[in-house]
């Protein structure tokens, strides 16, 4: 089947991303947060009449308790949305997001919406990695062609560092950069356009008055970057997921908490009624996709890699001969990987 429009994001905008279990958004419901996303992006748009949005597809890789049942459904009507708007949750674990994101693209580009919102939310502060309650087939253990399945990302970043040979000291060397580059990022204000503010409340004991003190404040600012990230720290810590292994908490990303949104729209929408095209366009997915179009992934000049271990990431760099953290081609932070 061919594409018969295109599809382009016309608006978007994120939470900053938070610590999960101890960090601002710990005691943020997920379908709150999503929530609150949409009426920024709506704002950017304010041309856009709600009531043609045709759906919004949101990725969850834990769809339970705080953030289950249809949460995407939730999250829009606790956005203000009409209800004519319909929701559909995605799970693909940790490109859950991105795949939501292309998913709605390729809902245009086939001629099924001229509207829709898609993204990401997650709250492993409230809902851990795997469930509460994880249960798998015992079945599916039968014969070891499957075992990979019940593999973290840990093991198996583990297992990609052995195959392609990707040493600790290029993934703490990557990491350290990372960190690096967020940190100037944020000091200069690069995120500060696409971060809404959250609104948080952060409770404390009062044994004077025998009660809860609550203080409400703003959270706009990445809890994932660390100033004190050094090569030196990061060569002292040790693998969790493999004796004499390479993969660390140095070089891994943290759990977090946050969601992020886009609108998304056809090229004929947008001319009429949005008053022209956006800046980015959803770039295609690799394998068949990139086939159809014609292309090759060597040939991509710009791409984001949703890896969060240092060595898929430095995996990725060194096959495509990118070079060396060049990710984000807008500004001379490069890859800033760390969220």
């Amino acid at each position: 089947m061919k594409h018969i429009q295109d599809a382009y994001i016309v608006s978007a905008t994120r939470s900053a991303v938070g610590r999960a279990g101890r960090g601002a958004l710990q005691n943020t419901r997920p379908d709150d947060l999503l929530g609150n996303a949409l009426p920024h992006i709506l704002t950017q748009v304010p041309s856009l009449d709600t009531k043609v949005i045709e759906d919004a597809i949101i990725g969850c890789a834990m769809p339970e308790a705080q953030q289950g049942l249809n949460v995407a459904r939730i999250g829009l009507l606790l956005g203000g949305l009409p209800n004519t708007v319909g929701g559909i949750t995605v799970n693909r674990f940790f490109s859950s997001g991105l795949n939501a994101i292309a998913m709605a693209a390729d809902g245009i580009r086939f001629g099924e919406a001229d509207v829709m919102i898609a993204g990401g939310m997650e709250s492993i502060s409230m809902v851990p990695i795997g469930g509460n309650t994880p249960s798998i087939s015992p079945e599916i253990f039968i014969g070891d062609e499957n075992i990979g399945i019940a593999c973290g990302m840990g093991l198996t970043a583990e297992k990609v560092a052995q195959q392609w040979k990707i040493s600790r000291e290029d993934q703490d060397a990557f990491a350290y950069q990372s960190h690096q580059k967020a940190m100037a990022a944020q000091a200069a204000g690069e995120f500060n356009s696409e971060i809404f503010s959250v609104k948080v409340a952060d409770r404390s004991m009062n044994l004077d008055r025998g009660q809860v003190d609550i203080q409400w404040r703003e959270f706009s600012k990445d809890e994932s970057p660390r100033i004190d990230t050094s090569l030196e720290g990061s060569a002292k810590l040790q693998s969790p997921f493999a004796a004499k292994g390479s993969v660390t908490a140095g070089n891994s990303s943290q759990t977090s908490d946050g969601v992020g949104a886009p609108i998304l729209a056809s090229g004929s929408f947008c001319r009429p009624v949005l008053g022209g095209y956006s800046r980015s366009q959803p770039r295609p997915k690799q394998g068949k996709s990139l086939r159809q179009c014609d292309c090759h992934w060597t040939s991509i000049g710009c791409y984001w890699s949703h890896s969060c271990r240092d060595c898929y990431t430095r995996l990725t760099t060194t096959q495509s001969k990118a070079r060396y953290g060049y990710y984000v081609r807008w500004n001379q932070y490069g890859c800033c990987r760390h969220f």
